[in-house]
């Protein structure tokens, strides 16, 4: 076992998007992958993205480099990521992005047409089941929320409908085990719909969930 090879290159590839790792993010996973794509596909030009979570900022960069006239606000709690994020910006005019220092909403003040974000989801009780690698090199900040890894989704969900415009959509990755805690959540809140995705491995990895 030793560094992660994304480490030790510094950046990977992420939807055809060349992602700077030299702070140390969160390396990008092949299921956020996966999902993103399809969401592009949904995303129209001049919609308004927020990408909380944001880490590398992978998400936030596919939504600006593959949809005309988007915008994306990045939100970050992690100083050091935020300048990760920078740097994964160049070369996008800055009228399109923000970068924000914040707590899941606690510095937001805008509304949006999609909320893409990637909490951390790991449960602390499951660490055991974390690869030895991840846990060395990777941020556990950006892994783990809870005993059961759902404090972050919890906020996200009670709070994102203060921060979605109409008929906008907040898109969460979770890990499988927590589908029906999810759901009982959503069905708590004044959310119109809501649809569990799975993933290219066929399990339920991600949920769209409409304002």
């Amino acid at each position: 076992m030793g560094i992660p090879e994304e480490y030790q290159k510094n950046y990977k590839y992420f939807l055809g998007s060349k992602i700077d790792l030299s702070f140390r993010p969160l390396i990008p996973r092949q299921e956020t992958e996966y999902w993103v794509s399809l969401i592009l596909k949904e995303i129209k030009k001049g919609s308004k993205c927020l990408d909380l979570f944001s880490g590398s900022g992978c998400i936030g960069v596919s939504v600006l480099k593959n949809i005309e006239n988007t915008f994306c606000d990045f939100g970050e709690i992690d100083k050091n990521l935020l300048k990760q994020i920078q740097i994964n910006l160049e070369g996008f005019e800055k009228e399109r992005y923000n970068i924000i220092e914040t707590d899941v909403f606690s510095n937001i003040k805008e509304r949006y047409d999609f909320i893409l974000a990637n909490p951390p989801y790991v449960a602390l009780e499951r660490i055991g089941e974390v690869g030895e690698d991840v846990l060395e090199y990777e941020p556990h900040l950006a892994l783990f929320s809870g005993n059961k890894g759902m404090d972050c989704i919890i906020r996200l969900i009670k709070e994102a409908p203060n921060f979605l415009n109409e008929k906008g959509v907040l898109v969460i990755e979770h890990d499988e085990s927590q589908k029906d805690d999810i759901e009982k959540l959503i069905k708590r809140n004044t959310y119109s719909k809501y649809e569990f995705c799975k993933d290219h491995f066929n399990e339920y990895r991600f949920v769209k969930i409409y304002g």
